[in-house]
C-alpha cells in the first residue's frame, strides 16, 4: 500500500471544520493534483514524509514540538477524520503558514541535514546512499519552500491529509 502525505493551500474563508468537507478536498484526479502542484497550490510527499518531518523538527529526544519548525510537515490543529481508523486532518492558519514560509526561506538545509544525518541515513541504505538521500531531502525542501512561500503570499491556510 502506498502512502502519500498531501498539503493543500485553501483560502481561510473557504475552510470548513467538517471531516467530510476536508476529505473531499483530496479526492481530485491525478491531473488536477499535478496542476495544483505545478502552481505551488498543493504539495505531495511519499511514504518518507516522516523523515522530512524529522529534518525540520528534529529527532527524539531533541524534537521541536512547537513553532514553525514543527509545523512544516506534521504540525497543525487536528480535525478528526470521519473514519476513526484514519489519522486526523491537520490545519495550519494563514499566520502559521507565513511563519513556516519565513522559517523555510531562512533555513540552512546543510545544518538541518547535519542534525539528523545519523538518524536518517540508515533508513535509506547507510553512508553509501548519502549523496542521493541528501539530494532528495534538498529537492523536497525547495518544493516545500515554494509551496509555503506562495501560500503565504496568497494569505491562505494549509490543510494536510495522509492518503493511502
Amino acid at each position: 500500500m502506498s502512502l502519500y502525505f498531501h498539503l493543500r493551500a485553501v483560502p481561510p474563508s473557504a475552510l470548513r471544520n467538517s471531516a467530510n468537507w476536508l476529505q473531499r478536498l483530496f479526492e481530485d484526479d491525478w491531473d488536477t493534483v499535478r496542476r495544483r502542484i505545478d502552481r505551488h497550490r498543493e504539495e505531495m510527499l511519499d511514504h518518507h514524509y516522516v523523515d522530512h518531518d524529522t529534518l525540520y523538527a528534529g529527532a527524539p529526544p531533541h524534537r521541536t514540538k512547537e513553532g514553525p519548525r514543527a509545523h512544516v510537515i506534521l504540525g497543525g490543529r487536528p480535525v478528526p477524520h470521519h473514519d476513526p481508523e484514519e489519522p486526523p486532518f491537520l490545519l495550519l492558519t494563514a499566520a502559521q503558514v507565513a511563519q513556516v514560509a519565513v522559517f523555510l526561506i531562512s533555513a540552512d538545509i546543510e545544518a538541518l541535514w547535519r542534525g539528523v544525518r545519523d538518524d536518517l541515513l540508515p533508513r535509506y541504505g547507510g553512508p553509501r546512499t548519502e549523496q542521493e538521500t541528501h539530494a532528495l531531502l534538498t529537492a523536497t525542501h525547495r518544493d516545500l519552500t515554494a509551496f509555503y512561500t506562495q501560500t503565504a503570499e496568497y494569505g491562505d491556510a494549509v490543510v494536510k491529509c495522509l492518503l493511502r
